[in-house]
């Protein structure tokens, strides 16, 4: 089995995904300012704090120690059609006895609607599958945020259970969906069940 140390580019035909960089930073933050990013990755718990961006220097940190990293991989979403960076995949708690690992996304505004973010989970789904050896790859998705789940499920994701008030969010608890995919699931139909 693999380790996530091999930081690859990957290219399909809406969008390329590539290694994060410090140089990312700037843009990063501002993506995860953006309030529909913040509110639908429960990365707030209220509506006063959306629109804030993370701390530049802390961004700066952590998106430049993204190479280093052996146990994740975070890819950038970069939008074939203009080059910008819109948004990020991650792969994390992986858990190589299991050959396991956990999926995320974010998108931003400018890449949202034309489906890059299906391109993109696609590419490292595949990816974790391929050439990583996964058996499983799972994700959290939040009970306000249908589009993602739509998503998940087009790709052949299957729900595997409800955790009930999983976070609040302006005082209203919000479930967590849990779903995951295979490797039999991916290699009968690799993303377009």
């Amino acid at each position: 089995m693999k380790n996530l140390s091999h930081k690859p580019t990957l290219t399909g035909r809406l969008v390329t995904l590539r290694p994060l960089t410090a140089d990312d930073a700037e843009t990063m933050s501002a993506i995860m300012a953006d309030p529909e990013v913040a509110r639908l990755t429960g990365s707030v718990s209220n509506s006063a704090d959306l629109g804030e961006a993370p701390p530049l220097e802390s961004s700066r940190a952590w998106y430049g120690s993204r190479a280093a990293a052996d146990d994740r991989l975070d890819l950038g979403v970069v939008d074939q059609a203009t080059g910008r960076l819109v948004g990020e995949v991650v792969l994390n708690c992986w858990d190589p006895d299991a050959r396991s690992v956990s999926f995320r996304t974010l998108v931003g505004p400018e890449g949202r609607g034309r489906g890059l973010g299906s391109e993109a989970t696609r590419l490292l789904v595949g990816y974790a599958f391929d050439q990583l050896g996964m058996h499983r790859v799972g994700l959290e998705v939040f009970d306000f945020n249908p589009r993602a789940r739509h998503v998940y499920e087009k790709i052949g994701f299957v729900h595997e259970g409800t955790r009930r008030h999983a976070l609040c969010f302006d005082g209203d608890w919000i479930d967590a969906h849990d779903m995951s995919i295979l490797e039999h699931e991916w290699a009968a139909h690799r993303g377009n069940p």
